[in-house]
């Protein structure tokens, strides 16, 4: 924004204080701001692709809850600094239930209201102003004349097939079951995440779709990050541009890790050089205007080769990876992709003598770990419109719980030998690789949502050279 537009923004009362920024309109703006507009258009929209899959979760959430009255908030904007906000992202259940995603209305909420054979569900939330109202042309947080058109209750009840309601109709009712204040609703919203529907698996294929598209960007840039002084903020800018250009941003920080900063589990500074000869390992996912997001890793030789160190390292994430997949089938439990992975990664490291016991010693649940220096994070996670879905899930239903179609998943094991890490010999101090892809749980086995992402030291290799030109 310029420097000046939101310095105008002040109460049209008789006596309007002119403190600090804030300036009084004139009588003349006063008088003439209501007149003069032409009639907005009335045209109601066809219902989204994705109301008839919000409305059966709502069934769904319904059944669950019979004679209780429930309130999801979509959540209100947050400051970034004095008279700024963040971008508004309504919270995830809110999204889930109503269909309502990066266009979401900040303050709104989703009311269950229960009746006798269910519930009838309401959406409450801030109507467009009224041209004669001074919201309009003096509020800017949501005054259209700041922030642009604002939805009107019959677009959006024909758009998310819901019925909608003014904000200032909502009230609070005692003994209402609250998001975010009831655990038993936000362990339900959560579970009902964990299979996901046609809808959901068609956002995510296209969520990683796009990332693809971001990483070759990324490659394409990495001779010019390797001349920037912050290279790794070049590498998080190119990639940006795509998720934002086709997308509705990144589903997270964008982790751009060269170097020994890839030891790192979540480095987001990437204020870091870009060096050849070095690994920069790229964390990053494009979240669709649906507000699905993808959870994509890949290690890149910056030079575009591996050295063999590096390969050696890298060849052992590529395994565990590779047992990770296998092991994940219809009816396991979630935590055995886990350990499929980690039995790779005890192996490999006590083969290169960094441990003090052997692999099979390092595995035993209760005395064991050793090899867990190298990798302190898990394997998966659930994927879907949250980068970490499901989160409240309860252990037996997340990773005690079995493995189903329509599950959507990461694998993303590594290995990561920190720069003072005098436990390993020189030559693996700071080489860091992680290898992440998504994973959609079908009836006929697992399948690689980001398999035409090349991900074999080859492959890779060869993917360099071919976007390099």
């Amino acid at each position: 924004m310029s420097t000046g537009e939101r310095d105008t923004i002040a109460e049209p009362t008789a006596e309007i204080s002119t403190i600090n920024r804030k300036q009084p309109f004139p009588r003349g703006f006063l008088d003439t701001i209501s007149a003069g507009w032409a009639e907005r258009p009335q045209s109601l929209p066809d219902a989204r692709a994705q109301a008839p899959f919000a409305a059966a979760r709502r069934d769904a959430v319904s059944a669950a809850f019979p004679g209780k009255r429930l309130v999801i908030p979509a959540g209100s904007l947050k400051q970034r600094s004095n008279d700024t906000d963040y971008m508004f992202r309504a919270h995830s259940a809110f999204a889930h239930l109503t269909g309502w995603a990066s266009d979401a209305e900040p303050d709104s909420v989703l009311v269950f209201e229960p009746t006798e054979d269910g519930h009838d569900v309401t959406l409450f939330f801030r109507e467009r102003a009224d041209r004669t109202t001074t919201e309009f042309y003096a509020d800017a947080t949501v005054g259209e004349f700041w922030i642009g058109p604002r939805p009107s209750l019959a677009g959006v009840a024909a758009d998310l097939a819901i019925a909608t309601a003014h904000l200032d109709d909502f009230a609070a009712a005692e003994g209402e079951l609250v998001l975010g204040e009831d655990a038993a609703l936000d362990g339900y919203v959560s579970e009902l995440r964990l299979v996901k529907d046609e809808f959901e698996i068609a956002e995510m294929r296209r969520a990683v779709d796009i990332t693809a598209l971001g990483f070759d960007d990324i490659i394409r840039a990495l001779p010019e990050a390797s001349a920037h002084a912050r290279g790794e903020r070049v590498v998080e800018g190119v990639f940006h541009r795509r998720a934002r250009e086709e997308g509705n941003g990144e589903g997270y920080d964008t982790i751009a890790a060269s170097g020994p900063h890839a030891c790192y589990l979540h480095w987001t500074r990437n204020d870091g050089v870009v060096a050849p000869g070095d690994l920069i390992l790229v964390d990053a996912g494009v979240e669709a205007d649906s507000l699905y997001t993808a959870d994509i890793t890949r290690t890149l030789p910056v030079s575009g080769t591996f050295t063999d160190v590096q390969r050696r390292v890298y060849d052992a994430v590529v395994e565990a990876a590779d047992a990770a997949f296998a092991a994940a089938r219809i009816g396991v439990r979630f935590r055995t992709v886990h350990e499929a992975a980690m039995q790779v990664i005890a192996a490999r490291v006590a083969e290169w003598g960094l441990l003090p016991v052997s692999a099979e010693e390092a595995l035993d649940a209760d005395a064991g770990g050793q090899h867990r220096r190298y990798m302190v994070h898990g394997t998966s996670h659930h994927l879907g419109i949250d980068v970490h879905d499901c989160a409240q899930a309860r252990r037996e239903m997340y990773y005690d719980g079995v493995l189903e179609p329509g599950m959507v998943f990461t694998i993303e094991p590594g290995l990561y030998f920190q720069i003072d890490d005098l436990t390993v010999p020189a030559e693996l101090r700071g080489i860091g690789v992680r290898i992440e892809d998504d994973i959609l749980m079908t009836a006929d086995g697992p399948v690689n949502l980001s398999a035409a992402i090349p991900r074999t030291a080859d492959d890779v290799e060869a993917w360099i050279a071919r976007v390099q030109g």
